[in-house]
């Protein structure tokens, strides 16, 4: 419990920083928008590169990838279906199904996992699954967003090579499979420049916070609602679910897949709708709202689950 609880509290410390950042206007206008580019153009792809490329292929390759593209499936379908009733744009649907299904694998999970399980390992099914399946997919659905254009099927089939995310994330896990290591000299940059993606990514989001209206004010409260039932609620039960009846995994795996999908939405749900300027107020409501259920609910889950 106490390690969720410090996960939990070394997240806050960093937001609060961003927070006050902006509060007293340490940094000039328009900072947020740069470290938010910088986060996801640079550092983020470092990360992952290194988070992947050293996972264990086994626990890469498990049954929690089943499990982790099942649940994944349920939260963003389960939201596109009712954004299409509401008539919501496609923009705004996008970034409302990633909040729904997108979790905080990188910034939660990893430090979670490490605490209660000691190694990284069990997120990377998520992070890779996110990474190079997920997140794809909503940036074909974005950039078709953006330029009004359906792209042509080169554009799409090259879309994943594009994306710094999604080609970090298949070069990490390349190496994985091929048991490759890169030297010294090369590995120390690149965990330099990775260890600014979490506390970046959290420093931008509470630099968005100040002067913020409250979750529920700015017209999306049934859109939150919904996003916070099906984060939240669901999934961590389709999880559970799948992990004990249907994939039959052992007890601490079915744990970590529980866990895994009742962590909150991603920061960098966030990051992508300023990266193409639609839904950035749904996202960044919908990562506070979720962040602040998350702290119960997982604790729940270790109680309920780990017996």
């Amino acid at each position: 419990m106490s390690s969720i609880l410090q996960g939990l509290g070394v997240l806050a410390v960093v937001i609060a920083v961003g927070f006050l950042l902006a509060r007293f206007r340490v940094l000039p206008e328009g900072t947020q928008q740069i470290l938010a580019r910088l986060v996801f153009f640079v550092a983020t792809p470092a990360l992952l590169f290194r988070t992947l490329s050293g996972a264990p292929v086994g626990t890469v390759l498990s049954s929690a990838l089943g499990v982790t593209a099942i649940t994944t499936a349920v939260g963003a379908i389960g939201y596109l279906v009712i954004a299409r009733v509401r008539r919501k744009s496609l923009g705004e649907s996008v970034i409302g199904a990633l909040a729904s299904s997108y979790v905080n694998a990188g910034n939660l999970g990893i430090p979670l996992s490490t605490y209660l399980f000691g190694t990284a390992a069990y997120v990377a099914p998520v992070m890779m699954y996110q990474l190079i399946v997920l997140a794809p997919i909503a940036f074909v659905a974005l950039d078709i967003a953006e330029t009004g254009k359906r792209p042509s099927v080169l554009r799409v089939a090259l879309q994943p090579v594009r994306n710094p995310l999604v080609l970090a994330s298949a070069l990490g896990v390349v190496m994985a499979l091929g048991g490759w290591s890169l030297p010294a000299v090369v590995v120390r940059p690149i965990d330099m420049i990775a260890g600014i993606a979490v506390p970046g990514a959290l420093i931008a989001f509470g630099m968005s916070l100040y002067g913020a209206p409250l979750p529920g004010r700015t017209g999306s409260r049934t859109e939150l609602t919904l996003i916070a039932v099906l984060k939240m609620l669901v999934l961590p039960v389709v999880a559970y679910c799948l992990g004990q009846f249907v994939f039959q995994m052992d007890p601490v795996a079915v744990l970590a897949a529980t866990l895994a999908a009742a962590l909150p939405t991603a920061q960098n749900v966030f990051v992508y709708a300023i990266r193409y300027h639609v839904g950035e107020a749904l996202a960044r409501e919908a990562v506070l709202v979720t962040t602040i259920l998350s702290v119960p609910e997982l604790i729940a889950v270790v109680g309920i689950v780990h017996r």
